[in-house]
């Protein structure tokens, strides 16, 4: 990636790095790209994880700082991460303000739920969206399915597809036909993610033919999730864990060969660009921009939505098929070298920035 001349500058806004979620995930990894360094990138956090006080105290210092940025260190452009319900209320202000300074807008929407947010949402309140999409000088979509859906919303958009990024690991070590299999899900534990359909399909296909040993990993439901593990019968393989910080996700990824998120609505998840970046058959269901990650079915397996026969029969295969496992896993990990390394989608986003600001 070129980098652009000496003394621009971007502003991105987003919540914090520290928060749980895609959006942060994806903050973290482009810090660590050459897009960062080379556009002096600057970062406002309007949202942070904890007490009502701290989410205000998080909003009122981050006007703080943009009231700085865009008055005495005006940048070329700004990055605004957006999702649905207090994210945009938190960011459309902020759209609105930079439009009225004449700074370009990149405006990348994130969020499984922002078109059932817009529907959803009063008269007024859809205006808005539409608004804030139709300022942007540039709306980036996770995927061909969302560009689609926010078109959709805003007509006059300049809706284009840059991809989730991760960074690429030594692929996981398949083992043969007989031997332990760990299963992974990383996620908020609870419905819309299928975490308990996932358990009643674990304890649906049995204690054979395989040796195989689930984690779930995550916040929400952590509770319900241990209950619902006893009561199957199927506690023996399987352990719940509550939330892991970025060390411990890694180190759990390392060791297990199969990814399995059998969501019911989605965006395009971060935990599934990072197992197939370390060479995890994935398991997913098709929705929100997850089939444009699997290439269509090509790169992991793609399911239906609540199918839990078809959810069965995808882990018992996955657990007991070692040679298709494998195939599968390494379909995988050549797309996501492909399509959504870090260095290369940075890459994408200098193109954007040049574009914008021409």
């Amino acid at each position: 990636m070129s980098r652009p001349d000496r003394g621009r500058s971007a502003l991105w806004v987003s919540t914090a790095t520290t928060t749980r979620g895609g959006v942060a995930s994806f903050v973290r990894v482009m810090q660590t790209t050459p897009l960062w360094t080379g556009w002096h990138i600057r970062h406002i956090a309007t949202h942070r994880d904890g007490s009502m006080a701290t989410k205000i105290g998080a909003f009122l210092r981050a006007w703080a700082q943009l009231l700085s940025g865009f008055l005495w260190h005006r940048p070329d452009l700004v990055h605004i991460h957006m999702a649905s319900y207090g994210s945009f209320y938190r960011k459309c202000s902020v759209v609105a303000f930079a439009r009225l300074m004449r700074i370009p807008i990149v405006l990348h929407i994130h969020g499984s739920e922002f078109h059932s947010f817009h529907a959803r949402s009063p008269r007024l309140t859809r205006i808005a969206i539409r608004a804030s999409l139709e300022c942007a000088d540039v709306v980036i979509a996770l995927g061909e399915t969302w560009r689609l859906r926010l078109t959709e919303i805003a007509p006059k958009a300049d809706v284009i597809v840059v991809a989730n990024a991760t960074h690429m690991h030594e692929p996981v070590s398949q083992p043969p036909a007989g031997s332990p299999v760990e299963v992974l899900f990383l996620g908020r534990i609870g419905n819309r993610k299928g975490t308990f359909e996932l358990i009643d399909a674990w304890a649906g296909i049995g204690p054979e033919p395989h040796e195989a040993h689930l984690t779930i990993a995550g916040d929400g439901e952590v509770d319900r999730a241990r209950e619902l593990v006893d009561s199957s019968g199927a506690a023996d393989t399987v352990s719940v864990r509550g939330w892991m910080n970025a060390d411990e996700t890694r180190a759990v990824l390392s060791r297990s060969q199969i990814f399995v998120l059998p969501s019911h609505n989605e965006g395009q998840p971060m935990a599934i660009l990072e197992a197939m970046a370390h060479g995890l058959c994935v398991i997913a269901t098709d929705t929100g921009g997850i089939a444009d990650l699997l290439d269509g079915g090509d790169a992991g397996v793609l399911l239906p939505v609540g199918d839990l026969p078809a959810l069965e029969r995808a882990l018992e295969r996955a657990i007991t098929d070692a040679d298709d496992r494998a195939a599968v896993a390494g379909r995988g990990f050549r797309r996501a070298s492909d399509e959504f390394d870090a260095v290369k989608v940075s890459g994408r986003l200098d193109e954007i920035y040049r574009k914008v600001i021409r």
